[in-house]
């Protein structure tokens, strides 16, 4: 009888575990909701964006081989797959991705989409934390599902934060400066471990930290489209300024 009530619960859970909606992964832990997806085409290619109810989960970059040519650079940036069916954050990603590339001066002006990933969770409960490090940092339901995200406090979010708040558009930093303003002048390393594990590019600005020679370092999309969003944004702070 308790092997038989253990394998129906075994079933049970297998099945239960088929139905489950699409999970966000990652090293730094992990949560449950409704995740939906859209590319959008963009002056440095095809940007792929999914999130949920709650709020955006990463943008993937394309790696960029080869620099836009006049035409493609003030291409716009605009859905191409995924329109239907897209949560208020991607919505709010994508419009405001779309300024960043054609009205830089409007991404003043519009929100920033809320983020659901557990690198940025800031506010919540503290309980004891998991045999991993983790704790809950944020409960609630998401379209008839619990969701937990788990947290860890750490050095990667105060940098994406602060890089996010103190780093303005045309503006560009070292890691050695971001990791004093982040609160630890001895971590310039460590800082660019954060930038790798950036779940949102171009919103959160990774591309603007560099080296303090000036060289422009490392990116997630290739030095070619750092190159090129760091242009980009010098050009559009010239016009502005006009």
């Amino acid at each position: 009888m308790l092997i038989a009530n253990l394998c129906r619960d075994r079933d049970l859970s297998s099945s239960m575990a088929s139905r489950r909606v699409p999970k966000v992964t990652s090293k730094e832990g992990a949560s449950q909701c409704k995740e939906k997806h859209a590319v959008l085409l963009s002056p440095v290619g095809k940007l792929e964006i999914s999130g949920c109810e709650t709020g955006l989960h990463e943008i993937k970059l394309p790696k960029m081989s080869v620099l836009p040519n006049g035409a493609e650079a003030s291409a716009g940036c605009e859905v191409c797959e995924g329109a239907e069916g897209m949560t208020e954050p991607l919505k709010q990603c994508t419009a405001w991705l779309h300024a960043y590339f054609c009205e830089p001066a409007r991404t003043e002006q519009l929100p920033v989409p809320p983020f659901h990933h557990p690198l940025l969770q800031q506010e919540g409960m503290e309980p004891r934390p998991r045999a991993d490090g983790w704790v809950p940092a944020h409960r609630f339901t998401a379209p008839g599902r619990p969701c937990i995200i788990y947290k860890r406090n750490s050095f990667t979010k105060q940098v994406l934060w602060t890089l996010l708040r103190d780093v303005k558009f045309g503006e560009a930093i070292s890691y050695q400066k971001l990791a004093d303003l982040a609160g630890n002048s001895r971590a310039a390393r460590a800082v660019g471990g954060a930038m790798r594990s950036n779940p949102i590019p171009i919103i959160i600005p990774c591309h603007r930290v560099i080296r303090s020679s000036g060289q422009t370092g490392n990116y997630g999309g290739g030095n070619l489209m750092k190159e090129w969003l760091l242009s980009h944004e010098k050009l559009q702070k010239e016009k502005l300024a006009y």
